[in-house]
């Protein structure tokens, strides 16, 4: 049985209100898109580590800063989840990278999935199940 992704066209009203479905094209083109954001995002992410750790009783100084940074860093961070929000994507997690791509697979609502390190978007899951239903993606017909 070959399995196919069918979605309308969204509006870019309807992706940023949360509301728009992605075809699998438009989903890698968008993550293709938002690299640069997630990379900082790592990048951040490592830093508030280390900013937190340092500021903790007895921790090891940073070259990072203190506080001051730290409250940057948080506002940055803040801007850049926002970033990925507004392209009607879902920021799932951040420790790890986990972004959803709303979508429908033989008209059942699916979220394509991303997670950090993955290459590309090669899986899914049910809308329903959450992250421990992730399946990959059916073979596109040639």
């Amino acid at each position: 049985m070959t399995r196919t992704l069918l979605v309308p066209r969204p509006t870019a009203f309807d992706r940023l209100c949360g509301m728009g479905l992605f075809t699998l094209t438009e989903a890698r083109a968008e993550l293709t898109r938002l690299r640069p954001v997630l990379d900082e995002i790592v990048t951040i992410r490592a830093d508030l580590v280390e900013l937190s750790a340092a500021l903790t009783p007895g921790g090891a100084p940073t070259p990072l800063g203190g506080l001051p940074e730290r409250k940057a860093a948080e506002a940055r961070l803040n801007e850049l989840m926002a970033t990925v929000q507004e392209t009607g994507a879902d920021l799932k997690g951040v420790a790890p990278l986990l972004v959803d791509f709303p979508a429908t697979l033989d008209d059942v609502p699916v979220l394509l999935c991303w997670l950090e390190g993955d290459p590309d978007i090669t899986w899914y899951h049910r809308a329903d199940l959450g992250f421990a239903g992730r399946r990959p993606l059916p073979a596109e017909p040639r």
